[in-house]
């Protein structure tokens, strides 16, 4: 089978180290895939916004199958223009993405749907912000929920108790054009499912936990995500059968009424609440770092099952195999991310890292005039660890995380402490 993945993030290269564990393995192309990516895959140098130049690639290359990684080109249309040109995607259209695309079009999706989720006002306009606050937060509940509507690469959302700090961030989002989605906040841990599915029918992956802060104990900005984890040993029992029942298939069916199928990964954005399980947000694809641990985990064949559902034929009884091991993952970040990120600087250590069974993905990489590996981006690499349970994976991979060496970096250290406490007995809650 050859396999072309659009993309150049960790994202991309986890996928693509999954599927090279396939047996047999699938010849890989990635466009453009990154120094990490290269090692696994051949690599075209096709900019992920280039939706011209993936498609004479990918009728160049013929491959019995596309996965399209970011959601940028899903909402640009580049899964519409691969089929068009005849082409197995792995992807939701264009309008399908408008799922991630656009917060407010996805609140009316589960609202049409009947999925459980935060109430919520949708804001266009300056003089509209106090009362669309006063409506979602009565009485001063905090903290504030502002999200951004478009896309915004997981950094377009604030949660903060002080009003005028969700009022500078709306206010920000409407002076340049967009528009803001003011939610009431949704308490208890939050939880994330991938769910496969190809316009009809669903196959869940496994729950992971990602961690949005930047800094340890969930301080600092928010960010696309700094380390994950899996499994969720505190995850309620029947967690996975009741989102399918109340969320995916409900969606994916008033998608498919709408006409408008959605084939790929839905992504279940979810908080475990007082009053229940509640949908966060939904992505139209893989999220990153999440897919590192999961996908870390996943034990049955992962190139069949993205085909099957491309064309239509994913069998919704499919049981997949994982693995019993814990899986961590910790992102080391450049000098001043989230706010800013610097590239350029000299990777070393990653040999030394992977010595002791962990590996390590990159998402921001390059090679500079000289052939050396250097940052190119605010999350720059992924470090994932395997482990008998949470405290090995976690140990593995913070060891691992601090053979690496780039200027300024920074990394949370606390990625899966709580869960893993949790499960020796030593603490109370995840």
């Amino acid at each position: 089978m050859k396999i072309l993945v659009i993309g150049s993030g960790g994202r991309e290269h986890a996928i693509i180290r999954r599927l090279a564990a396939d047996r047999p393995a699938p010849e890989l192309h990635a466009a453009p895939g990154n120094p990490g990516i290269a090692q696994l895959a051949s690599c075209h140098d096709v900019a992920v916004t280039d939706l011209d130049g993936q498609v004479r690639l990918a009728t160049e290359l013929q491959p019995d199958l596309v996965v399209i990684g970011p959601e940028a080109p899903l909402v640009a249309g580049s899964a519409d223009r691969l089929r068009e040109a005849g082409m197995t995607v792995f992807g939701p259209s264009a309008a399908a993405a408008v799922l991630e695309g656009s917060k407010s079009w996805a609140k009316e999706i589960m609202a049409a749907a009947g999925v459980p989720t935060a109430g919520s006002v949708t804001v266009t306009a300056l003089e509209e912000l106090g009362a669309g606050l006063d409506r979602v937060n009565p009485l001063g509940d905090v903290p504030y929920v502002v999200k951004a509507d478009g896309l915004a690469a997981g950094k377009g959302v604030v949660v903060t108790p002080d009003r005028d700090a969700a009022i500078v961030h709306a206010e920000a989002v409407l002076t340049a054009g967009g528009q803001v989605v003011l939610e009431e906040y949704l308490d208890g841990p939050e939880v994330s499912l991938f769910c496969v599915s190809d316009g009809t029918r669903v196959v869940p992956l496994a729950p992971a936990q990602d961690f949005k802060r930047a800094l340890d104990d969930d301080e600092g900005p928010n960010t696309g995500g700094m380390g994950a984890y899996s499994p969720l040993h505190w995850a309620p029992d029947g967690l996975v059968e009741e989102v399918l029942e109340k969320v995916a298939r409900p969606t994916i069916a008033e998608l498919a009424a709408r006409d408008i199928p959605f084939v790929g990964i839905l992504y279940c954005g979810l908080a475990l609440t007082s009053h229940g399980m509640r949908v966060v947000e939904f992505n139209a694809r893989f999220g990153d770092p999440e897919t590192q641990v999961v996908l870390e985990r996943l034990t049955s064949p992962f190139a069949p099952l993205l085909l099957a559902a491309a064309r239509g034929e994913l069998a919704e009884d499919t049981q997949l195999d994982w693995s019993e091991d814990a899986a961590v993952t910790v992102v080391i970040a450049s000098a001043g991310y989230p706010a800013t990120s610097r590239s350029g600087d000299p990777i070393t250590g990653i040999d030394e890292a992977e010595a002791d069974g962990a590996h390590v993905i990159h998402a921001g990489t390059a090679l500079n005039a000289d052939g050396m590996l250097v940052s190119a981006g605010g999350r720059v690499l992924s470090v994932v660890a395997r482990g008998t349970d949470l405290a090995d994976a976690r140990t593995r991979a913070l060891s691992a995380t601090e053979r690496i060496g780039l200027a300024g970096s920074h990394h949370r250290t606390d990625i899966a402490r709580r869960a893993a406490e949790a499960a020796a007995g030593t603490e109370e809650t995840a």
